[in-house]
């Protein structure tokens, strides 16, 4: 896939990437820039974060005490 940079330096995210990722109209996204590369990723909210680790082992978990 290809864009194009516009004069006032804005890029369309193909279709196709919009739909697979369900990139929403006004949903913020992180640039990074590493070398040559200009990355995109899209922001979660909290709410959507909720119940991620659920069912997570939390037995020998590490603590502080076991940091160097």
């Amino acid at each position: 896939m290809e864009t194009t940079i516009s004069s006032k330096y804005q890029v369309v995210i193909p279709k196709v990437v919009r739909e697979r990722m369900h990139l929403q109209p006004k949903q913020k996204l992180t640039v990074l820039q590493k070398d040559d590369m200009v990355i995109l990723v899209p922001q979660k909210n909290l709410e959507s974060l909720r119940g991620i680790a659920k069912g997570a082992d939390l037995n020998n978990y590490r603590d502080k005490r076991d940091r160097f």
